[in-house]
């Protein structure tokens, strides 16, 4: 079930009512209860009702407490998305950036993309997430700028986000990447100095590879499974020193975002279905804008052609 755009309130009702987001132990017919719910707010209906409270009342009690969560559920998507009109507007942006749908099910299978190295054991080499769903996941490299806003701008709009970060230029700051990671963005690996990798040995490259793997995991409490390799070059030593600490794919790029353009990598100038976009954490030093900036641009790009950002480690 899609829910793009800003949504009335008997759109909500709808949505809930057709079961969607709603836990097991309150769709119609369910009988065992689940042991636990998800915290996201936007995302998941509210726990007020447990599941014992449910499950022990009688037939028509039980309909009757089914039918308050979906409405109070209703109520707070609806209360979301307001929020995300109000952040909109402050952010500079026309309208509310598009929800993307749920999520698949089960991540879906993973194949390098044709022109790029493969072999047995190798990690995939990815532009685009094999989905036919009208999503694109935003990518930041680096680390080396910092700016607080871009964080509160990606959580007022609820957008989902990865980061690729390189050592040398996140440590002095990892606090700022912890806050990313709360506010849900996925923190990932791009090496520890960002090396032109085949230009080092095997050992060498492990070494950029996997210690960036511990120093994430020191920093941030989880260890990456997605690596992209600095410049995107890389080598099959690359690949086999990614996948011996852990790496299970290595996402690249289909466009890269500026504040000022968007360089698109086909000729028809258009986002496809899970196509993934880098960018890098920059400010107005480098740039002419800010981060901000391109983020306003990816968002009212990607909602004029009917995309949504999902988040790409639903995906890979």
């Amino acid at each position: 079930m899609r829910r793009y755009g800003t949504l009335g309130g008997a759109a909500m009702l709808a949505l809930v009512c057709s079961g969607a987001g709603l836990p097991p132990y309150l769709l119609p017919g369910a009988e065992e209860p689940v042991s636990h719910l998800a915290s996201t707010v936007d995302a998941n209906p509210p726990g007020a009702l447990g599941a014992r409270t449910v499950l022990g009342l009688p037939r028509h009690l039980r309909a009757q407490a089914v039918a308050d969560a979906t409405a109070a559920y209703a109520k707070r998507l609806e209360r979301a998305e307001a929020r995300r009109v109000v952040a909109a507007k402050r952010w500079g942006l026309r309208r509310a950036p598009l929800r993307a749908p749920a999520p698949p099910a089960h991540k879906p299978k993973l194949a390098t993309e044709p022109g790029h190295l493969s072999g047995p054991g190798l990690p995939p080499v990815v532009v685009r997430a094999p989905t036919e769903d009208k999503v694109v996941f935003l990518t930041i490299d680096d680390g080396a700028d910092k700016d607080p806003k871009l964080l509160d701008m990606l959580r007022e709009l609820d957008v989902p986000y990865s980061s690729f970060l390189t050592d040398y230029v996140a440590r002095d700051d990892y606090g700022y990447f912890r806050r990313a990671h709360r506010n849900g963005s996925g923190v990932h690996n791009h090496t520890v100095t960002h090396p032109e990798l085949p230009r080092l040995s095997y050992r060498q490259q492990r070494a950029e590879i996997c210690r960036q793997q511990d120093n994430l995991e020191r920093e941030i409490g989880e260890r990456p499974v997605l690596f992209r390799p600095p410049y995107g070059a890389y080598d099959r030593d690359t690949l086999r020193a990614a996948a011996s600490c852990g790496v299970t794919a290595v996402p690249l790029w289909a466009e890269e975002a500026f504040p000022d353009r968007i360089e698109w990598g086909r000729a028809d100038r258009k986002f496809h279905p899970g196509d993934i976009i880098l960018t890098h954490f920059r400010g107005p030093g480098e740039w002419d804008g800010t981060m901000t900036d391109m983020v306003r641009r990816v968002l009212a790009t990607a909602t004029e052609q009917g995309f949504a950002l999902a988040r790409l480690e639903d995906y890979l």
